[in-house]
This record gives C-alpha cells, structure tokens and sequence, in this order.
C-alpha cells in the first residue's frame, strides 16, 4: 500500500492583513484640505461653500458623481419649400421655432401660439414682424382638442389640407414622416406690405429685419426652407423671457378681466426705463384678446408709443393681437392728442389735463391697460402719484429692477397719503387753473366720471429676469432711432398698395390749405409771429381740430396765442410755404373727409427723421432742405446731429 504525502501550501493571510497588504500598493490618495464652511460664513456663499466642499471628494476621487439625469431630446421640427416664396413648418408639441425677419402666417392644423395669442386654423391669416431691434418672435406648438381618430386618419386629413394649399407631392411625404399626434403645421409666406418697403428703403434700416451675422456651422434643410418665406432660425433665448413674477400677474389679470366682479378692471402697468412694460402690455393683451373682443389702451407714454407716431396722448380699442413692435401696426386711436414732446418735463400741468381729457373718452364697458412713462425719479415719481390719483386703476403692475431703489411700492396706502406734484395726499388737492382758464384740475373732488383714489386697488410686483433688464440705454435700440421708425412707418401709409416701387416723398402730389382755413400755434417754444412761417416750413405737424371755428379777418396766416387741448386728427410734412397764394403744401396720408375737419396745425418738438431729407432720389444738385453752409448766429441752426447711441444721464 503506498501512502501519498500531503502537499503543503503557505497559509492565506487574514483577511485584515490582506486588505493592509493592498491598500499599501496603491499610491497615496491626496485629502481635501478644505473644510466646510462654518454656520454664517459667507465665503462662497452657505450653499455654495458646501457645494464646493462636495465637489473637492468628487474631483479627489473619495465619492463618486452622481448621475445627472439627460433631458430626453426633443423632437425636430420639419420645415419645406411650398409654392414660390413660402414654406411649411411641422411643430410638435411643445417645439417652437424662434426666428428674425417677417411673414404671413396661416394656421393649417393644430394650434400655435405667437407672444401670447394663440392662431387655429378658422382663423385669419396673421402678419409677424421680427426684426432684431426688439426680442424675436417664437411660433409655439400647443395642445389642442384633438378628435377621436386613428392616427392614420389625422395623418390622411392633414394631408389633405397640404393637397389643397398646393404643397408639392415630395414636400406632403416629408412631412406626413414626422406628423405626430397633437402637432400643428403652418404656412408661411412671404410678407411685405407697402410701410415696411418704405422703411427699408432707407439705408440706415435697409437691414432691419436680417439677423446679425453670427458663425453658423452648418446650413440645415429646414433653414434653406425658411429662408424662402424670408425668416431665419433663432436661438430661443432671443425671444420672449417672461419671469415666474411676470407669469403670475398676467395669470391674475386675465382671471379678473374675465370675473369683472367689480366692474371692468383698470390696468396701470409701471416702472422705470428698459424693464420691460411695453413688452409685458403687448402679452397681456394678446391673451386678453384669445378670450375678450376688445380691450381699451391707454397711452401715456409720450417717447414710445404704442398705436401713434412720438409725442401723443391717445385712447384706442384694441381688436387684433400685437404680433411686432409698434412701427408694425400703427392705427388710429378713436380719441388722440398731439402733445408735441417725448417728455413732459417742461409742462407737467398741459400733460395731466391732456390725460384728463384723453381718459374721459373711456366708457368703462372693456377692461383698460394704461402705459405709464418711465420717468419715476424725483419729480416723475410725483407726477406718477398724480396719474394714479388721476385714474384710480383697480390694478397696478409695478415692475422693479435690481438695484433701482428709486421707486417705493404703489401700495393703496402710500399712492393715498403720499403728496404728488400736484395733488396732496389724504384727499386734498393744491388746485390749478387750465390753460384756457376755464375750469380746475381737482383730481379726487371731481364727480362723474373722475372717481377719488381707488382705496384697494391690487399691486402686482414684477421683477423681469432678461438680460439688461433696468439698465438705461442698454436697449437693443436706442430710443430715437425706435422714433424715428413710426415716423418713418407712418410716412409709409402714403406709399399706394399694388406697387412694387417706392415712390419718393418729393414725388407725390401734397394738400394745398389756405392759410386762413387753419390756425398754427409752436407748441414746445416761443417763436415771434414773425419767424413762425420759417418753422412751419418742413416741420412735423399735427392736424388738429378745435371745437371752434377759426376767426380770421385777413388773408394771412392765424397765429393762436395759447397751446390748445384738441382733437388730433393725423399728421403731415408740410412741404412747403407759397406766400404768394398764401398757401400750405402739406403731405399727409389723412383720408379726405377727416381733412375738411382740420382747423388746426400744431408744430411740437418731433422732427422729421434725417434720413427722409437725405434720402430724395432723383434730384440734381443741392437737396432741398439740407446744406452745408449754415450760420450758427440763426437761432436755431446747427448740423444733422449724428446718433452715436450712447448712454444718456438719467433726469433726477
């Protein structure tokens, strides 16, 4: 019998030793030296010192990172070539395409939603204008009710909607490809309308609608479509930026504009320059409009307005959605006045009787939003005071910067005691006489219409998130040049629909008025009777009617010794002063039978654009209007004054 002998083998070390052993191996793992931060430390920040602290054990290896959930990609948008000049957007769900340039856009399935208004198929076709001097459109896909239908049934309906807009076959199947549940499609076309060729054809706004030029990799199918309806693609944080405060205050306006528990709400939206508040009125009228027929506007705001060229107090109802800046949808309001200044600094007293007899116009039947300026420092703020007391709003917006420490809260109990420019608080009132003497500014005593200060009106505090927000000059366009574009704007509404060209200014065929069928009055300075004529000649003017016949016992002009509160009617270039036949030449797009109204020319401190003087094609030798050889000694003169867009001091 053979015996095996057992085979020794070296004792496994324990399993403390072993696990010493290997940690030996390894090389040295260095320690965060950092320690958190203690209670009420403010290095870093409390929450984010700690943040750091954690993030030293990730980058030294002791932790893992945790995982960061991806966002799930979204689903492309498809666009195509249509018929000439025009393609066809596909939007899923919740996609939205923001863009620069301008169109016509025609809702063919589902339901989109432009700066708040929402577009369904039975409705209009809507013009959008999306230059870069304001924030970019964005054409948002939204849920819709949807009918009970297969998806190949959806699909064959919304293929023939496409069939019937003369879409080509290839164009319908690149679609039909991504046509999903509850996505819209629309048609855009290209747009151009008789104002916005005017404006372009001035060089310094040839470009207005064409996006910055920015490195772009590469060029998508979906951009070579878009561009033929004359759009480019955006990056979205271009468009609308709405912060949660903004969203919420509209949410609460829309419900009471709704309710109308206590009557139609009085919406006064306010705050200092460049926060916004033209922009927040235009959203919230739009979702107004999706649910109401009209809204009243009020326009307080004399260096940019809304519906009319600078320098105006106006009233108008407000039918369709604001779908581009104001030199896009200038209209006439249905009671307007030509105060003649950007600013009403100078003559705070003419401004609140304009509002006074603008605002008695409004019949309380609609909800009104008011525009306020954005002169809240110092005297403006007193004024304000005076506008509310003046208005008595069931609402305010107040909307504050960072940093802007200038304007206190609008509560019911401050705008009630605190003194205003020309009102004292508690109800009692430093009374003033009217320019023409013939009653007293007693803002809380008036009866009727004028009620005393709303004692519970809602304030609504905004804060905008958007870059630049508060910061004065910080705008994407500087305020004169925005000026000069409704004036330009309005001067277009001369250009005749149907053709392709556009007519020069000095072409077209002006008004002759005698001179004793209207008055004339300089609003915004002294000028001897003399010398009035010279400044009449190529001015701004308003075209204006006083309640009372012009008397005039010779053939010469009619000078009015005080400035009137009246009825602006349009306005007009006057091209020229015969003084032989004693005649105006005035240029105005004012339709015939409200001009036989006008008894009234106001000159204001509105000027017509440069550009319109140096654009006169066709003219040989000197422009007219325009010299090189001037004498500083004549009050008055001077150069074109070249806009450098600079950032200008704040009034105190």
């Amino acid at each position: 019998m053979v015996s095996t002998m057992p085979i020794r083998r070296p004792a496994a070390a324990p399993p403390r030793k072993r696990q010493m052993l290997q940690r030996r191996r390894r090389p040295p793992v260095p320690v965060p030296r950092c320690l958190p931060p203690a209670s009420g430390q403010s290095s870093g920040g409390g929450a984010d010192g700690w943040r750091d602290f954690a993030a030293s054990f990730v980058a030294a290896g002791l932790v893992e990172a945790p995982e960061v959930e991806q966002p799930a990609e979204e689903e492309p948008l498809t666009a195509v070539e249509a018929k000439g000049g025009s393609a066809v957007l596909l939007l899923p769900q919740g996609r939205a395409l923001t863009f620069n340039g301008k169109c016509c856009l025609t809702c063919l399935y589902g339901s989109v939603r432009v700066f708040g208004f929402s577009i369904v198929p039975d409705q209009p076709p809507y013009n959008l204008f999306s230059p870069y001097t304001h924030c970019a459109l964005s054409i948002e896909a939204v849920a819709y009710k949807e009918s009970e239908k297969s998806k190949k049934e959806l699909k064959a309906e919304a293929r023939s909607i496409l069939r019937a807009h003369l879409v080509p076959r290839a164009a319908r199947i690149k679609l039909m490809k991504s046509f999903v549940p509850q996505c819209s499609v629309v048609l855009l076309e290209h747009l151009e309308t008789p104002t916005t060729r005017f404006i372009l054809s001035h060089i310094e706004f040839s470009r207005v609608f064409t996006a910055k030029k920015k490195k772009v990799p590469c060029s998508t199918p979906e951009d070579t479509a878009l561009a033929s309806a004359s759009i480019r693609r955006q990056d979205p944080g271009n468009g609308l930026l709405l912060s949660d405060s903004s969203l919420s205050a509209v949410g609460e306006l829309v419900q009471a504009c709704q309710e109308e528990d206590e009557g139609c709400p009085v919406i006064l939206v306010c705050g200092p320059k460049s926060v916004g508040k033209s922009t927040f009125n235009r959203y919230l009228i739009n979702l107004l409009l999706n649910r109401l027929p009209c809204i009243e506007f009020l326009e307080c705001d004399l260096g940019q307005t809304e519906f009319t060229p600078p320098g105006c107090i106006s009233l108008i109802n407000v039918t369709e959605p604001f779908l581009g800046p104001p030199f896009t949808h200038l209209r006439m309001p249905h009671k307007m006045v030509y105060f003649g200044e950007t600013s009403c600094e100078q003559d705070t007293e003419r401004y609140l009787d304009t509002l006074k007899y603008v605002f008695s116009a409004y019949e309380r039947d609609v909800p009104l939003v008011i525009n306020t300026m954005g002169w809240v420092k110092g005297a403006g703020l007193l004024l304000l005071i005076d506008i509310i007391r003046l208005l008595s709003p069931s609402h305010i917006v107040q909307i504050s910067a960072d940093n802007f420490n200038d304007m206190p809260q609008l509560t019911p109990e401050y705008t009630y005691s605190s003194t205003g420019l020309h009102t004292k608080g508690k109800g009692s009132l430093k009374c003033k006489s009217l320019a023409n003497g013939t009653e007293d500014l007693e803002l809380c005593r008036v009866p009727g219409d004028f009620r005393p200060p709303h004692s519970g009106h809602k304030l609504l505090c905004v804060q905008p998130e958007f870059p630049g927000a508060g910061i004065a000059g910080h705008g994407q366009t500087h305020r004169s040049v925005l000026r000069d574009m409704a004036v330009l704007a309005y001067l277009g509404q001369l250009q005749p629909s149907g053709v392709d060209l556009v007519l020069p200014l000095h072409s077209l065929v002006p008004y002759q008025v005698p001179f004793s069928a209207v008055s004339i009055k300089v609003i915004h300075t002294d000028v001897s009777p003399a010398h009035i004529l010279y400044s009449v000649n190529a001015s701004w003017v308003g075209l204006c009617r006083l309640p009372e016949e012009v008397q005039c016992k010779a053939d010469g002009p009619v000078f009015l010794t005080q400035t009137p509160i009246c009825d602006c009617l349009g306005f007009g270039i006057v091209r020229g002063v015969d003084m032989d036949k004693k005649l105006y030449h005035i240029l105005t797009p004012v339709a015939p039978e409200n001009l036989r109204l006008v008894n009234c020319l106001l000159i204001g401190n509105i000027p017509v654009p440069n550009c319109v003087f140096l654009n006169q094609p066709g003219i040989e030798g000197e422009i007219p209007y325009v010299t090189a050889e001037y004498n500083y000694g004549i009050s008055g003169a001077g150069k074109l004054k070249m806009k450098k867009h600079l950032k200008r001091r704040e009034h105190m």
